[in-house]
């Protein structure tokens, strides 16, 4: 590896324990560290990557990624530019301690309600926003309203390239979820049980990564808890099972990494239609549910019982495609380096979304196109990338 690859620093204040490349395949991890991980995998040799992280005790480490306690990042020279996981405000106190790298907020959650001072803030100091969905981008964009904005653009979470079915035996009574306890699944544990009334050999594991307790009221019967699991076993079970199970209406995902992952390996899903990223996310239509409705559901299970469905992942959510688009996005963000002025710039920012369409055509060849569409309010314009 060049030692003259530039180095980016990635800030996360939120991680519940510290995480480097050694623990990608040995311990059980959220989707927001495996993706870091990943990314950071993929372009060791292009670029070198200090990991600053709450709860790190002791820097160590060196070369292509290094981890470092939290407020190693304000004291660090040695990064060309920063990522910071989620959290806006240590991004714009970041930049008073590094007024002319260039730093984005890598964005995987849905800003609460007492954030609207975020898009103005992040303008200001000239951070842009990356998120990890098309839908994402646009719910951001109408947060932030008609006032300042930064730079909105968003990659895909990356799933393996060598992640495709194979000749696993599925169990057509079994449904998975796989999923912090958070994200719906009180509302998923009564819809099993009231769907068991009418298919009474259904069962339903439930995978944990550990990282949250929640209440998730009475466990139903057929139920059966997995615990924290290995991303290998995680996969394992998800081969065998007839479906992802997650028919709920409360939680949005910002992506959905396990959804693009069991369609990977030719896994179906039951996902809330118009909830977060789930119709972008999955491959096909039929996937797509009414959570409420206990007859939509029970049909679709009837007839993934009676003649499985053929399912794959979208290229572009292939690691290879989504590093390559991190590579482009981190030499565009360090060319910029030498004429970034963070007190200079307009009030209002362009914000550009690097829209991609579902379905077959992906990946095939992206061409970009100059095509620019006023919204009407606040001199905001999205660029759009399509695929032809």
């Amino acid at each position: 590896m060049s030692i003259q690859a530039p180095r980016i620093g990635i800030v996360d204040t939120c991680c519940p324990a510290p995480y480097g490349l050694g623990v990608l395949a040995t311990r059980p991890l959220g989707g927001t560290e495996a993706t870091v991980l990943k990314i950071v995998h993929a372009l060791q040799g292009k670029f070198r990557f200090s990991l600053f992280q709450r709860n790190a005790p002791t820097s160590n480490g060196s070369g292509g990624c290094a981890m470092h306690p939290l407020d190693k990042a304000f004291e660090d020279q040695s990064c060309q530019a920063f990522l910071v996981i989620n959290s806006w405000k240590v991004a714009c106190r970041l930049r008073r301690f590094h007024p002319q790298a260039p730093i984005a907020v890598w964005l995987h959650v849905h800003p609460g309600r007492h954030n609207r001072q975020m898009g103005a803030a992040l303008a200001k100091a000239n951070i842009d926003v990356i998120c990890v969905s098309d839908s994402q981008a646009r719910q951001l964009s109408d947060f932030f309203g008609s006032g300042p904005q930064p730079e909105i653009s968003y990659i895909h979470n990356p799933i393996a390239d060598d992640l495709v079915p194979d000749d696993t035996p599925r169990n057509p009574d079994r449904l998975f979820f796989c999923s912090s306890p958070h994200k719906g699944l009180r509302q998923v544990f009564r819809q099993f049980a009231a769907l068991r009334e009418r298919f009474p050999k259904l069962t339903l594991e439930v995978a944990d990564p550990g990282y949250l307790s929640w209440d998730t009221g009475k466990i139903p019967e057929g139920v059966w808890l997995r615990g924290s699991l290995a991303h290998d076993r995680l996969i394992a079970r998800m081969r065998r099972a007839l479906c992802l199970f997650y028919p709920q209406d409360s939680f949005a995902e910002t992506f959905g990494l396990v959804i693009a992952e069991a369609n990977a390996v030719g896994t179906p899903v039951l996902v809330q239609r118009g909830l977060g990223a789930n119709d972008e996310v999955v491959s096909g239509d039929d996937q797509l549910i009414d959570s409420t409705d206990l007859d939509q559901l029970s049909e679709r299970i009837r007839q993934w019982q009676t003649e499985f469905p053929s399912v794959q992942c979208q290229p572009c959510f292939r690691l290879g495609y989504v590093s390559a688009r991190w590579q482009q996005r981190l030499e565009s963000m360090l060319s910029g380096a030498a004429s970034h002025n963070p007190t200079t710039g307009p009030a209002h920012r362009n914000t550009t979304l690097f829209s991609e369409f579902r379905g077959p055509k992906f990946a095939k060849n992206y061409v970009k196109t100059n095509r620019l569409r006023h919204d009407g309010e606040g001199k905001r314009y999205f660029k759009e990338f399509q695929c032809k």
